[in-house]
């Protein structure tokens, strides 16, 4: 697939602070790429360097083959973005806000009216269309948040944290509403905290912390990288001294943990101890109340390179 946004070792410092450190991705036409990292990252800053909101120290940027430097114009009237905080009027209604952007992106007097209604439509907001977005509701008012920012129907979409501090049926509602701007033709750039869901809808990920892309490549690609072990996790009564040297004696278990009544496991990929684990506990008088095999996720990774937890 063709790149569409390719930054090279961008380096943005404010007051001799390095805020992003040799930050380089490539974004592939038609993908959801996911920028994962806790709160300060540098995601937000990244982007707004990657729009040109920001100068930058060093490095390059270009987007659709092109500088930025030089054709933001261009650029930016294929470009959409969905900032972090609602940016709408709130003495506005959805239809009236949805109509401001379409002329600020320029869109044909002929066409604004159907590519407003499309975007209404399409963020599920036309029982809505007459209502002051001061009127809205929290989630409401961030599906009028995409509204704005895509209805002019771009190619690139920037989304910086979209579903932050929303119900769960909002939230829903928008990570459907994504994958169907990306099955639609639309290359997306998502960044969240919510490891969730950009396991849930991101066809490539860079995790970010500290201004440095610390790892990126596909979820399974970023699994791999800890893949070689596995948890099992087991909730049981009776746990005891005696239990765990005997787990830590088996062949494939790398290391034995528990805290309270939670016991966890830590074994290679694939190694058949299951069955030698439950063996012992009954053994022993251990009453199993549950029993989980887990395999690694995108806070997994996260942990294992950084030392800490992805929402730390």
């Amino acid at each position: 697939m063709k790149v569409i946004v390719d930054v090279d070792g961008v380096v943005k410092r404010y007051n001799n602070v390095a805020a992003l450190k040799k930050f380089s991705i490539q974004v592939r036409e038609g993908e959801i790429y996911g920028l994962l990292g806790p709160n300060g990252a540098g995601k937000t800053t990244a982007i707004n360097a990657i729009l040109g909101l920001l100068s930058i120290d060093s490095g390059s940027i270009k987007i659709f083959d092109k500088e930025l430097k030089g054709n933001e114009a261009a650029i930016k009237k294929q470009v959409g973005v969905i900032p972090q905080q609602v940016a709408v009027f709130r003495d506005l209604t959805v239809q009236e806000n949805i109509d401001f952007f379409a002329q600020l992106y320029k869109v044909a007097a002929s066409n604004r009216k159907q590519y407003v209604a499309d975007a209404i439509a399409f963020t599920g907001l036309e029982a809505y269309s007459k209502k002051r977005a001061k009127e809205l509701s929290g989630g409401l008012q961030r599906r009028l948040n995409i509204a704005c920012g895509i209805v002019h129907k771009p190619r690139l979409i920037f989304m910086d944290e979209p579903t932050v501090a929303i119900d769960p049926q909002s939230r829903n509602s928008i990570l459907e509403g994504i994958i169907r701007l990306r099955d639609e033709g639309a290359t997306i750039v998502y960044t969240s905290h919510y490891m969730e869901e950009v396991e849930a809808i991101c066809d490539y990920i860079a995790i970010v912390d500290n201004g440095y892309i610390i790892a990126q490549g596909s979820k399974e690609a970023l699994k791999d990288m800890v893949s070689d072990k596995e948890a099992i996790r087991i909730i049981a009564d009776n746990l005891n001294e005696t239990v765990f040297k005997e787990l830590r004696l088996l062949a494939l278990v790398e290391d034995v943990t528990h805290e309270a009544e939670v016991l966890t496991i830590s074994i290679q990929k694939n190694a058949d101890v299951l069955n030698k684990v439950i063996t012992i506990l009954q053994a022993h008088g251990v009453e199993i109340h549950s029993i989980n095999v887990e395999t690694p996720t995108l806070n997994t990774v996260f942990l294992t390179l950084t030392g800490k937890q992805l929402r730390d």
